[in-house]
Formats: structure tokens, C-alpha cells, sequence
């Protein structure tokens, strides 16, 4: 991708959920940029030869066309408002056959800014420009590659690219309606609100709304064509305890339907309610020097967990040439074996659309490489029996199952839609709470712990200790979480709660988590060892003075 493209694009995100249609091939005949993708990509098929290299055998368009506002305000101040409108184009052109061919490296295809005018002759131009320069990479790429698996034993080997049958879908587009000066002062609204906690010493209202209509064209036969949205709003807040330690809090609202946004008096009480755990922690104490025992995690805990440490492990990513593994990520060699406790089952499920309550971002019809999105469990009662796949094969996953998914990334990749952890036995939120205390009992342990929040580093955000003898809470800070890693979570996990919530991920790829509560047996809770820092030499400025 050139500087420039990557410049204008920075501030654009891929969007959320997909607006599911029937499909509807003759829709194509009035889309000017299906139009002039499917034209350039034949001329280009019929016609894009260089002399003793071999023509391609397969070539692929996707354009972005993102339509995005953005903006925050801090300290009842707007910060910045922006609305931005790009439209990028990704080319592809493999070379060699489905067996071995040029995707690779600087072959993985081109991407560049498209003209946003609808003028089917511009597109064409700069569709014909990437085309050519996607060509020649590709030659060199295969050049290289072939050079390169000479040098290597390749025990087993794979197919580099999967077939798959064309497809034909035509969804309506998506457009991004926005009243942007009633956001505009719901944000300054809200992050006025630090004026009533003297000591906060950032606080940051923000949103990022946006419109994504995604087109991909391949050379065999596959006219795709969908429109997503997606909503994002934030607080966030940082302040100091007294012995210098930072602390931070957030919450964030991610979804693919404006309907369900908060209120402008619910987004000021939730901005007020961080502000309030933000005051609850400066007068905190701090964890013990460090603990082992019983922990249980929220259901706004453990999404975070699986998102860090079962989400990407089942993914099948094609290793390195010359690996002996299936792929990659530590459930590489776990295939058949347990990976998780015997009552819970995995799937991910791309055609939903709603869960415990809440709109999915996750949800699609067809993936970014032009093949329909398939419900896969990939974990059954604890073992793991499948892998999320594009169209790059794994040993013994010869074909794609729908999940090769982009943001305004330069190429596809595995990834999650809707992540559903379901589990057989469900406890109630007091059952789950009296199984804590009986365990912390039972080990002769005075406190154990609740996690409410973990951070996106699986810090412990919001954690209380549990008294055993009665079991009143006390909320503490500075604890992180010791060996909190995929064996905690295969062999600790003893119980799980009814409470299923939804956690929405905008940005990039969006993707759902759908997760209960979390009893762990055992597990580290420590005190952080993050360095600390003075405290600022003299208080805010004062209201009204000097």
C-alpha cells in the first residue's frame, strides 16, 4: 500500500454488522463500481500478458467505501469533529495455479485510494494501474517463493489457495445518518462533568460513527456487493492515587444499530459512573503482595479472557513454509485435544444477528474473499475440533469455511464472527458467589477475589476481595493476574454462570463475544510493578479564579 493510501485511510474503520439481502445479480447492472470492476477484470484476464512470464490465473478486486464521523471533546471542550469519506481498492493477482502461486510478500496484491466520484471510466483507470503493478509483483513474488521452497523439506504439503464456488449477492448500501450537533454536545455535555472531581486529570468523551460498503469482484464469476454500520461511543478517564500509582477507567458502547446508543442523559450517567469507580479507586487500597486461590471473573470480565486467549488460537492460519505445524498460535498442535472444560462448546456463528439482548457487530453473509460464511463449533464439550478458515489451507482444512475476513487491511485473514461460549451447567450469579466463598473456605483462606473488569492486557480493572466469613466485598487496586493463560483456562474453570452478555470489538474486523461468568479454582492475583510517578506539583486550575 503507498504512504499516501495509508495516510487517508488512518482515520477509517471497518464497520459492523452486515445488511443481510437475498441475492440479486441484476442489481449489479446499475452499480457503477461493480460495473467498472467487472469490465477492467475481464479486459485484464483476456489481456494482461508479459513475455516469458505466465498470465494469471486468477484475479481479484475488493473496494472499501467508508463513510466515517468522528469526534471528542475533553474537560466540556470539543477537541475535534470530523467527517471523512474514502473509498480504497485492493487488487490481486495470483499467479501459478490453486497448488502453488505468487501469494506472498509483496504478491499478496495492491492497494490503492479510489476516486470517490462514480465515474466508471476513473475507476477503471486507477483499477488498471493496480492491476498491472499487483502483476508484477506477483511474478517476482512466485519467482522468489519457488527459490526459497528449494532450500526447504516440506513434509506435508498444502494447497496455497482453496477453490470455491462463485457467488452472487447484492445487498442494499448502507449511508451513515447522523445528527452531528446533537452529538457534538452531548459529548461537551459529558466531559464537563470533570469539574465535579477535582483530582481526574483526563477526561475524554469521543465517538466514531461509520458506513461501509464493501464490493469484491474475482475472476471466477463471485459479484459481491454488502453495506454494514457501526457505533461507537467512549469515556474514558485517568487519575492518580495518592501514593502516585495511575489509574484508569473506560466504557465504551459498540454497535451496529444507532437505536441502540445511549441516550444523552445515559451517556452523561455513564460518564459520570466512571468518574465515580475513578474517585472509589484513588481511595482504594491496595492488593496484598500476591495470592493464589479461587477467582471469579464477571461476564464483563471473562469476554476480554476468551477474546485474548481463545479467539485467536482457533484460528487456522497457514504456517511459514517448511513448518511441520498445522498452523499457528498455541492451539497449533492441539487439534483433538482438550483445550477447554467438558462443558463448554464453542461456535461461531456469522448469520447471527442478535444476542443476550444486544445486536451482533460480527454478523455476515459472505466473507472478504467472496465465500458464504459457515456456523463452525470449534470447540465441542472441551476439545477443540475445528479451525475458523479462509481460503489459505491447513493440513487436513483443505477449504475455506466463510471466515476470511478484512478490515482495510492489505489482505484477508482468518478471524471470528460472533464467538457464542456456551456452557452445559449454568450457575446463578449468588450460586456462583457461595461456590467462591465455599472454596476460599474450604482452603482456609480469609479473602478470595471478583473480577468486575479486565483490561484489554487482562489487568484486573474493577476487582473486589470476597470475604469468606461473610462475604462482603471491598474493592482494591494495583492487581494484575499471574499465569492467566490458556492452561488456567482448561484446567482451572469450574464453574460457569447464566449471565451471558454481549462484547462488541468495533475497528478492524468486527466481532462479537457472547460469554458468561467464570469460576476459577486457582489463579495469581499480584501486586503491579509498574513504576510510579510524583503527583503534579500544584492542583487544577480553580472555577472562575486565577
Amino acid at each position: 500500500m503507498s504512504i499516501r493510501c495509508l495516510l487517508a485511510l488512518t482515520l477509517l474503520a471497518a464497520a459492523g454488522s452486515v445488511a443481510l439481502a437475498q441475492d440479486a445479480p441484476d442489481a449489479a447492472a446499475g452499480d457503477p463500481i461493480v460495473q467498472a470492476m467487472k469490465t477492467e477484470l475481464t479486459r485484464s484476464m483476456q489481456q494482461l500478458r508479459l513475455e516469458q512470464a505466465q498470465p494469471p490465473y486468477y484475479i481479484e478486486y475488493s473496494v472499501v467505501d467508508i463513510d466515517q464521523f468522528i469526534a471528542s471533546a475533553t474537560f466540556g471542550a470539543l477537541r475535534n469533529r470530523v467527517r471523512v469519506h474514502g473509498r480504497a481498492v485492493r487488487a490481486v493477482v495470483r499467479v501459478g495455479d490453486y497448488k502453488q502461486d505468487s501469494y506472498e510478500g509483496a504478491g499478496q496484491g495492491q492497494m490503492e485510494l479510489m476516486p470517490l466520484d462514480d465515474d466508471t471510466l476513473a475507476l477503471r483507470h486507477q483499477l488498471w494501474l493496480a492491476t498491472d503493478l499487483a502483476y508484477k509483483q506477483a511474478i517476482e513474488a512466485l519467482t522468489a517463493k519457488q527459490a526459497k521452497l528449494k532450500q526447504l523439506e516440506v513434509e506435508t504439503p498444502t494447497d496455497d489457495f482453496a477453490r470455491a464456488p462463485s457467488v452472487q449477492m447484492m445487498a442494499p448500501l448502507t449511508r451513515l445518518e447522523v445528527d452531528e450537533n446533537a452529538w457534538s454536545k452531548t459529548l461537551e455535555s459529558a466531559s464537563a462533568l470533570y469539574r465535579e472531581v477535582p483530582d481526574v486529570q483526563s477526561f475524554d468523551c469521543s465517538l466514531q460513527f461509520a458506513a461501509t460498503n464493501r464490493y469484491l469482484v474475482n475472476s471466477e464469476g463471485t459479484v459481491v456487493r454488502h453495506g454494514a454500520t457501526s457505533y461507537t461511543v467512549n469515556v474514558a478517564a485517568s487519575a492518580q492515587a495518592p501514593d502516585g500509582m495511575h489509574l484508569n477507567r473506560g466504557h465504551a458502547v459498540n454497535t451496529p444499530r444507532q437505536q441502540e446508543l445511549p441516550s444523552p442523559d445515559e451517556f452523561r450517567a455513564s460518564a459520570k459512573k466512571i468518574l465515580n469507580e475513578l474517585q472509589a479507586l484513588r481511595a482504594a487500597p491496595l492488593v496484598e503482595d500476591e495470592y493464589r486461590g479461587p477467582v471469579l471473573f464477571a461476564a464483563e470480565a471473562s469476554d476480554s479472557i476468551f477474546l485474548r486467549l481463545v479467539a485467536p488460537n482457533i484460528l487456522g492460519r497457514k504456517p511459514v513454509p517448511g513448518s511441520p505445524a498445522r498452523t499457528t498460535g498455541e492451539y497449533a498442535s492441539s487439534y483433538k485435544s482438550r483445550v477447554l472444560p467438558d462443558f463448554f462448546t464453542v461456535v461461531d456463528d456469522p448469520s447471527a444477528t442478535t444476542a443476550a439482548g444486544r445486536s451482533l457487530m460480527g454478523a455476515y453473509a459472505v466473507d472478504d474473499e467472496g465465500v458464504r460464511g459457515e456456523t463452525i463449533t470449534a470447540i465441542d464439550k472441551g476439545e477443540l475440533v475445528a479451525y475458523l478458515l479462509g481460503r489459505q489451507p491447513i493440513r487436513d482444512f483443505p477449504a475455506s469455511n466463510g471466515h476470511g475476513r478484512a478490515g482495510i487491511s492489505p489482505a484477508p485473514s482468518p478471524a471470528i464472527s460472533n464467538l457464542f461460549f456456551r456452557s452445559s451447567h449454568t450457575l446463578s450469579g449468588a450460586e456462583l458467589k457461595k461456590q467462591l466463598v465455599d472454596l476460599c473456605a474450604e482452603r482456609s483462606l480469609v479473602y478470595c477475589y471478583r473480577a468486575e473488569e479486565t483490561g484489554s492486557d487482562l489487568g484486573a480493572s474493577l476487582l473486589y476481595k470476597v470475604w469468606a466469613k461473610d462475604g462482603h466485598e471491598e474493592l482494591v487496586r494495583g492487581g494484575v493476574f499471574g499465569e492467566l493463560d490458556t492452561r488456567a483456562l482448561r484446567n482451572e474453570i469450574v464453574a460457569a454462570g447464566d449471565d451471558y452478555k454481549t462484547f462488541n470489538v468495533a475497528g478492524g474486523v468486527p466481532e462479537s463475544i457472547i460469554a458468561p461468568s467464570i469460576l476459577l479454582q486457582e489463579l495469581q492475583v499480584k501486586r503491579s510493578t509498574a513504576n510510579k510517578q510524583k503527583l503534579p506539583v500544584y492542583g487544577p486550575p480553580p472555577e472562575g479564579g486565577k
